[in-house]
């Protein structure tokens, strides 16, 4: 299923899709040109910059936090306009690996810190339930811009963070499933970012993440490059248990029942 998000060349991306061809639990499937996803965009080429500007895009939401974005700024089209909007969230694996680390420079960490940070590393599904807990706000503002985009002129959302995995594969989860998208159509879109995401890409984080002395085990790699389905699945019964479902979820956020009702003609089209 997870095949059914279309697959668009952008040149220098590799987690890039459009959110369109899902299966709706009422029927039919999710429009295209209305919600993309991506990892962040400073890898673009000039023909990947180009390749993004012939999209139907207005609006790039980036969930980075302010180091991310000074450390790896964007690259965005100035062929046209686009609208960035910054919604940072703290709560996500590349916004922790450089907050602990990159941040502070080139230097190696001492042992003492390097063995705390690994002790304490959450588990995706743990830190994707503090994201949530924390950021009903900046997700119902990605639902309301979607809402408000129209077919006229490209105005459609792309939603990224660093690698297009963690906040950004949350917040599509949570628009997908509260446009009525099946909920293992859901999953599958979320666990497909690991499979674009291996190679250079993956190499190239671990490596930059081994730069500063932390090993590689396991459960960090699976913590930087992974997505295991259960990791979303179980982000999506919290919402299921603490709010009634991603919908009710986004109201608290304060999303209006007008607004959530534009997400799902846009979705649905």
């Amino acid at each position: 299923m997870a095949e059914a998000a279309m697959s668009m060349q952008v040149e220098g991306l590799y987690n890039f899709r459009d959110i369109a061809g899902m299966p709706l639990a009422s029927g039919g499937t999710t429009r295209a040109g209305v919600l993309f996803r991506s990892e962040a965009l400073g890898t673009l080429t000039q023909v990947g910059v180009d390749d993004l500007a012939a999209t139907d895009i207005g609006t790039i939401v980036d969930f980075r936090t302010p180091t991310e974005r000074q450390a790896a700024p964007d690259r965005v089209p100035t062929s046209r306009p686009f609208t960035v909007v910054d919604l940072p969230m703290l709560e996500g694996a590349m916004a922790d690996m450089t907050g602990r680390f990159v941040a502070g420079g080139p230097s190696t960490p001492p042992p003492s810190e390097i063995a705390d940070a690994m002790a304490s590393l959450p588990t995706l599904g743990e830190l994707y339930l503090e994201m949530l807990q924390h950021g009903a706000p900046q997700f119902a503002e990605v639902a309301r811009l979607i809402a408000a985009s129209t077919d006229d002129s490209p105005s459609a959302v792309l939603v990224h963070c660093t690698a297009g995995k963690d906040r950004t594969g949350v917040a599509t989860a949570l628009m997908l499933d509260a446009a009525g998208v099946e909920r293992a159509a859901v999953v599958a879109d979320y666990a497909v970012s690991q499979h674009n995401l291996a190679g250079p890409w993956a190499d190239g984080m671990l490596h930059s993440i081994a730069s500063f002395g932390l090993p590689v085990s396991p459960e960090l790699r699976t913590l930087v490059t992974g997505t295991p389905p259960e990791a979303i699945e179980q982000a999506l019964s919290w919402t299921d248990d603490e709010h009634g479902g991603a919908a009710e979820y986004l109201l608290s956020g304060g999303l209006q029942p007008a607004e959530l009702d534009g997400l799902r003609a846009r979705m649905a089209g």
